[in-house]
């Protein structure tokens, strides 16, 4: 029985045995057929809906292949610092969410970033403390790689002078060997750990939230790389009856001894909620100057940045999970922690080899991807592990990193286009609440290369490397089914595909310059049903 159909509109499908089609029928959740409005409308019967889509434009659904579900959550209900130009009016919107929530034990919130602000120094507890008080407030980075605390959270957490920095992280401190209220990288979780934990239910009601938002840009599913908290939260969405995205959940470090005594293999699950890879971090961000590189960084001669993980530990790890059924996800953004990381790969591989696997039962993938060296621009694909890479990165960070790592290295950083030729899988996404969740921002960074506002120049940063429409979509379709095991169901629209898509008012390959910003979404379908919007 067809329960719906599709019909008078402009589909891409992304399937080349039928690249556009004008309508579909959909019956449980699947596409059972994609072709003309008069061979699609003879299939429906009686209690068939027939929606007709008005020459609107239908894509495959979005999948976000990187971010922070619960991190992303629990910031819409906090203070947002994105982008603020100062510290001055960073203060003052933490001043304002304090007096407007004057019942919250603690004020938290994220996306601050020195690099914008005027003197480019790492923010200190006393410049909160004026305006928090006793109330104990922490503040994440925007780079999610460093932190900031007032003096009541750092007495909560108890933070000395004598407190040593721990194994991967820095306390920032004075003249004086005091914390400033600054931390970096693992330090942040001196901090974090004296924040109260939300309830699974609690959880669950901010992720509900967030869901929503996500559905109104387009987006259908997304990969986690959160803690297992989230996947409680998550759960408790499920057991609503409200869960409404495909979600992947990596496992981090911390937790694979609990996934390999309990025996869990990547795709573990169903459609809706499965385990992907374990999830290990080389090295930290560019903001905080802590992602690990071949030469320093401009201006500061003995910054190399830092390596989290030590290399033989980390094949240790890779080749454990492999072994147990699980590719591995690493976060590397330095140049030598991508070559790290390809190391420890094409050891995994050859180990696999030897045990009559392919590479596409080991699905391993290296997030971010920023900047790679040049006699490492061959090995993804080589290796065949996927670049899961984040368009929106080179837009916001452009000026940053030609400030860091200069003009020539920045040839070879946040870009995809240099993968894709070079015929390595690319999966995209946004890295939330890093960079903002709105997929249409990241796939106009992909083929524009420029903000907005035209910065850095009309013809956009290193234009060469600008992507094609049809490769960026397919980044972020495609790419995440591939990397999910999904490939065979996920990320087009043909028969027995799952019937996840977006119903939008123009036509991105014919959509010209900043209009693909103002791409509107009329309706988010997953799985045959309407999640957002309608057609009526």
């Amino acid at each position: 029985m067809i329960d719906t159909i599709l019909y008078n509109g402009n589909i891409i499908t992304l399937d080349d045995n039928a690249p556009r089609v004008t309508a579909l029928a959909i019956s449980m959740g699947r596409i059972v057929a994609a072709g003309s409005d008069d061979d699609v409308l003879n299939l429906a019967t009686a209690s068939t809906t027939k929606h007709n889509l008005n020459g609107k434009t239908v894509i495959p659904g979005l999948t976000d292949a990187h971010l922070h579900f619960e991190w992303l959550s629990r910031s819409l209900n906090a203070v947002d610092m994105y982008e603020i130009p100062s510290k001055a009016e960073a203060l003052q919107r933490v001043a304002d969410f304090a007096e407007a929530n004057p019942d919250l034990e603690w004020i938290t919130g994220r996306g601050w970033s020195q690099d914008l602000w005027e003197d480019g120094t790492f923010p200190t507890a006393a410049d909160l403390d004026v305006i928090t008080g006793n109330r104990p407030a922490y503040f994440q980075a925007k780079s999610g790689h460093a932190g900031w605390a007032n003096s009541a959270a750092l007495r909560l957490a108890g933070i000395t002078a004598d407190t040593p920095d721990p194994d991967g992280g820095t306390i920032l401190r004075d003249a004086n060997g005091l914390a400033t209220g600054s931390f970096l990288e693992t330090a942040m979780k001196l901090v974090v750990d004296a924040i109260p934990e939300l309830t699974p239910e609690q959880l669950a009601d901010h992720m509900q939230i967030a869901q929503n938002e996500m559905l109104k840009v387009g987006l259908t599913g997304f990969h986690d790389f959160d803690d297992p908290s989230c996947m409680a939260g998550l759960q408790v969405v499920r057991e609503r009856g409200h869960l409404a995205l495909r979600v992947v959940k990596q496992i981090n470090r911390a937790w694979l001894p609990h996934a390999l005594e309990l025996g869990i293999r990547w795709g573990f699950g169903d459609d809706w909620i499965r385990y992907g890879a374990l999830k290990l971090f080389a090295d930290g961000a560019l903001g905080p100057r802590t992602a690990y590189m071949f030469e320093p960084y401009i201006g500061e001669p003995d910054n190399y940045g830092m390596s989290l993980l030590e290399k033989e530990e980390m094949m240790e790890l890779v080749t454990t999970a492999s072994a147990a059924g699980l590719p591995t996800s690493i976060h590397a953004i330095g140049d030598r922690a991508v070559h790290d990381v390809l190391d420890v790969f094409e050891v995994a591989r050859q180990q696999e080899a030897k045990r009559g696997e392919k590479p596409t039962q080991r699905r391993h993938r290296i997030e971010h991807v920023q900047i790679i060296h040049p006699s490492d621009k061959q090995r993804l694909a080589e290796l065949d592990v996927i670049a899961s890479m984040q368009p929106i990165h080179a837009t916001s960070d452009w000026e940053r990193s030609e400030r860091f790592w200069g003009n020539e290295r920045s040839k070879y950083a946040y870009n995809p286009r240099l993968q894709i030729d070079a015929g390595a899988r690319v999966a995209f996404g946004s890295d939330a609440p890093v960079e903002p969740f709105r997929p249409f921002e990241g796939m106009y960074s992909a083929v524009a290369r420029r903000q907005p506002n035209g910065t850095p120049s009309p013809k956009g940063w290193n234009p060469e490397l600008k992507l094609t429409v049809d490769e960026t979509l397919r980044g972020y379709t495609q790419g995440p089914a591939y990397a999910a095991g999904m490939e065979n169901r996920l990320g087009k629209l043909a028969p027995r595909f799952l019937a996840d898509l977006l119903v939008i008012d123009r036509d991105p390959y014919t959509t010209q310059g900043e209009e693909l910003l103002r791409t509107e979404i009329h309706a988010t379908m997953v799985e045959g049903k309407f999640r957002y919007g309608s057609l009526d």
